[in-house]
């Protein structure tokens, strides 16, 4: 614990020994001197000099005791005045100069304590003084010069007037750096007219100067003019030279090149003729040579086709024909020979029936007789269901109705009883055929004969 204690008060020990030395210690800075006055702030004896009642410290520090001592700061920079003289010369010619001092307070200790005594509560207005102090001496030295010297020796002006402000300048602790006069002028017009002869001797030397170098500068550019037209021109036809060159050896390239694509479409059309030759044409040849051979076989074998084909179709027409004709004649004999028959069996059959017509109309019946039976049993047609009593003579009675109630068989008998009464029947009535033979009904009926009722 006592440690800590003693640490702390060291650190606040250390910390205020450094804010009381920066309370006590002052710097002064390369462009500025420190004026310490006060108990016990005396300088060393300068030049054999006392000590000069203050302490003049540049370019280091020093300790300031406060509330016993005070220290204040001296610019020792560069400063600058104008100057603005309005005087008259030797010559009674009204001027106004105007120039600028550049001045600065002494670098040595004398200097710098004749400025301190003088200007440091008032440093601002040094401008002010030395303004008065270098017009009196400008108006004092121009009133013994001619307008003359003011403009041809102006050094003559700034030397004479720094000489004269010197011991002044010494005692008030400052050094002038520079001295220029910047600007003379004159209301009358004395300094223009002086310069009138010799500005236009100047004028005229000017003139003729410059019209001799107008003239050498024209003759110059003319030759200038003449070696670079001959160079362009030169330069025009080795370029022209190079171009055609260029163009020709472009030319010769192009016809070296068509040439040479000429030569190589040559070889590639005849490889390409020949390779149509070997792959396609002879090929194309050889086949067309086929097709029209076969086609040629083709058209003989179509031709000896066509022919056999013609010479049997006219065969198998005339086979046709000749067998038509035959089977027409063959019909026709026929026909006339069922007609003849049929004739004669109707006239025999009319005969009979003139000697025995009973006979006649029984063999018709039983010629018929299927049919009729056929027309008597269609009364049966619709029945499902029939008894019949009293064995075969119940039959034949059924049977015996049947035929007398069935319309067909009926009317069929009655055509057969009247055709033997009074002649032929419509079946017995003889039709004209195909040929025109008369061919007879009387005879037996056949499959495609269509009873008549």
């Amino acid at each position: 614990m006592p440690v800590v204690i003693v640490a702390v008060a060291v650190v606040i020990a250390i910390i205020v020994l450094i804010v009381l030395f920066k309370m006590i210690w002052r710097v002064a800075e390369p462009n500025e001197a420190l004026i310490i006055s006060g108990l016990g702030a005396r300088s060393k004896p300068v030049n054999g000099l006392d000590s000069l009642g203050f302490k003049i410290v540049t370019g280091k520090g020093t300790m300031v005791m406060p509330g016993f001592q005070v220290a204040r700061r001296l610019r020792l920079d560069i400063r600058s005045a104008t100057l603005e003289v309005h005087c008259v010369t030797q010559q009674g010619i009204p001027v106004q100069v105007k120039g600028v001092v550049i001045y600065k307070v002494g670098d040595d200790l004398v200097s710098i304590a004749n400025a301190s005594r003088r200007f440091l509560d008032q440093q601002k207005s040094m401008d002010g003084a030395i303004h008065e102090l270098f017009t009196g001496h400008l108006r004092s030295i121009i009133g013994g010069l001619t307008v003359e010297d003011l403009i041809l020796n102006r050094e003559r002006l700034t030397s004479e007037t720094r000489l004269s402000a010197a011991d002044e300048m010494s005692k008030l602790g400052l050094v002038v750096d520079s001295l220029q006069i910047q600007e003379i002028e004159d209301a009358t017009g004395y300094i223009s007219n002086l310069g009138r002869p010799h500005a236009a001797a100047v004028a005229s030397s000017a003139r003729i100067a410059e019209a001799e170098r107008d003239r050498e500068a024209t003759e110059r550019e003319q030759e200038a003019a003449r070696q670079n037209a001959a160079v362009i021109r030169d330069t025009e036809i080795k370029k022209a030279e190079y171009e055609g060159q260029v163009k020709q050896a472009e030319q010769q390239a192009k016809q070296d090149v068509i040439l040479k694509e000429t030569r190589n479409a040559e070889l590639e059309a005849e490889r390409t003729e020949k390779l149509l030759e070997s792959q396609i044409r002879k090929p194309a040849d050889a086949r067309a040579y086929e097709r029209v051979k076969l086609a040629q076989a083709e058209r003989e074998e179509r031709v000896a086709h066509a022919q056999a084909a013609a010479t049997e179709t006219q065969l198998k027409a005339q086979r046709e024909a000749e067998a038509t004709r035959l089977l027409g004649e063959a019909q026709a004999e026929a026909i006339r020979n069922k007609g003849l028959a049929e004739a004669d069996a109707i006239k025999a059959r009319a005969q009979a029936l003139s000697e025995n017509t009973e006979a006649v109309i029984a063999q018709q019946l039983a010629e018929r007789w299927p049919e009729i039976v056929e027309a008597g049993a269609g009364v049966f047609g619709n029945v499902d269901n029939m008894v019949v009593l009293n064995g075969a003579e119940g039959v034949e009675d059924m049977l015996t109705k049947a035929l007398t109630l069935g319309g067909a068989g009926l009317g069929l008998a009655r055509s057969l009883l009247s055709g033997a009464a009074g002649g032929p029947s419509a079946k017995d009535r003889p039709v004209q055929s195909e040929n025109g033979a008369t061919p007879s009904l009387a005879g037996p009926a056949k499959a495609n004969d269509t009873p008549q009722a």
